[in-house]
């Protein structure tokens, strides 16, 4: 499903080239469940924004589904990324004063498709939260909004889902009820990629990888 071929990302920082990921090449299978680990500013979320088709790579090759991402324009990634790939970010990015149901609605605002309030119903229910549809993102708890954006990331049906650090702002019962989500949904064949520091969490994953200043190296999941 994903290809990547000596894909590095260089930013420029006051006239100052900074290398974020430097020459990344890894297979992902479709149905893989894949972790993402390393320290702060080891290059992570570069990698996680070529990945989703956030960002490009300065040079290398990035394969979804046997096409080229890497010389797309903005508006064929944006595209891309309503069709194939589903976000789920710690921090929920919900909005704030607006309804359970109406935040589920919105990939499909942005893929141009029209409004399905039955199938915003039906992604709240299958994440169990059918009876809150109705509910402002300011009246769920932090368990609840993450399980809205799993609904939201689930809307377009995308083959791919990215979540970055999903448990970061959550307790313990509510980190493993979104963990078990994610384990559910990778089990009915979606490919799963997340970061995280969380060693429980990773330990959902069948596959490791590290970065190290930027570089990719595969290492075994500890379960």
């Amino acid at each position: 499903m994903i290809h990547l071929q000596n894909v590095s990302r260089t930013y420029s920082r006051d006239g100052v080239p900074i290398t974020a990921l430097r020459d990344a090449s890894f297979e992902i299978q479709r149905g893989d469940f894949v972790v993402i680990r390393g320290v702060s500013g080891s290059g992570k979320s570069t990698l996680l924004n070529i990945l989703g088709c956030l960002d490009l790579p300065s040079s290398g090759t990035y394969m979804l589904d046997g096409a080229d991402m890497s010389h797309r324009s903005d508006a064929e990634l944006s595209r891309i990324r309503s069709q194939k790939i589903g976000f789920v970010f710690q921090s929920f990015n919900l909005l704030p004063r607006t309804t359970a149901a109406e935040n589920v609605e919105l990939p499909m605002i942005y893929a141009g498709q029209r409004l399905s309030r039955v199938r915003a119903a039906a992604a709240l229910e299958r994440v169990g939260l059918a009876a809150r549809q109705g509910h402002f993102a300011t009246e769920l708890s932090g368990g609840e909004q993450q399980r809205v954006a799993i609904a939201r990331a689930l809307i377009n049906d995308p083959a791919l889902i990215l979540a970055d650090e999903p448990t970061g702002n959550l307790d313990q019962n509510s980190g493993a009820e979104v963990m078990s989500i994610l384990h559910d949904l990778n089990g009915e064949g979606r490919t799963i990629m997340l970061v995280t520091h969380d060693d429980a969490v990773a330990a959902h994953a069948r596959r490791a990888l590290i970065l190290r200043d930027g570089v990719v190296e595969e290492a075994e999941v500890t379960q």
